[in-house]
């Protein structure tokens, strides 16, 4: 279990606190009266989902003593309009070329499985996109 503190800062500012020490901030976006100066809550969900699905693959290609440093993941993230909220959070990730060919299915099966993932609601469009470079 984690615990993570918020606190209304006012002008459409959160901060949050981690139960281990980090904080960070959150802001509105600009359309909806926000002056966008930090990450809002729904791109913290987009955010978490890119760095979810780079991570469990990392943890599975550890242990499989492949090395996946420089991996990137790009989401955009849909917002719909009534009821606003998130629509789609397509995401595309690149791995290192190096990956052995018979690794990739496995690797992006793993990345599917991401917990982040596995969390989004269904109407929630999120297909993931494989690349290696």
């Amino acid at each position: 279990m984690v615990e993570i503190d918020a606190r209304y800062d006012g002008n459409k500012k959160c901060s949050l606190t981690h139960q281990e020490g980090p904080t960070l901030n959150t802001d509105a976006p600009k359309d909806i009266g926000g002056d966008a100066s930090a990450f809002s809550p729904t791109d913290l969900v987009a955010s978490g989902l890119a760095a979810c699905i780079l991570t469990t693959i990392a943890m599975f290609a550890e242990r499989h003593d492949l090395d996946i440093t420089g991996a990137t993941a790009h989401v955009t993230k849909i917002m719909n309009a009534s009821p606003r909220r998130i629509g789609g959070l397509p995401v595309s990730v690149v791995l290192p070329a190096s990956i052995p060919e018979d690794f990739r299915p496995t690797l992006e099966r793993v990345g599917h499985l991401c917990p982040v993932h596995a969390s989004l609601h269904p109407d929630i469009d999120a297909p993931i996109e494989y690349r290696y470079e």
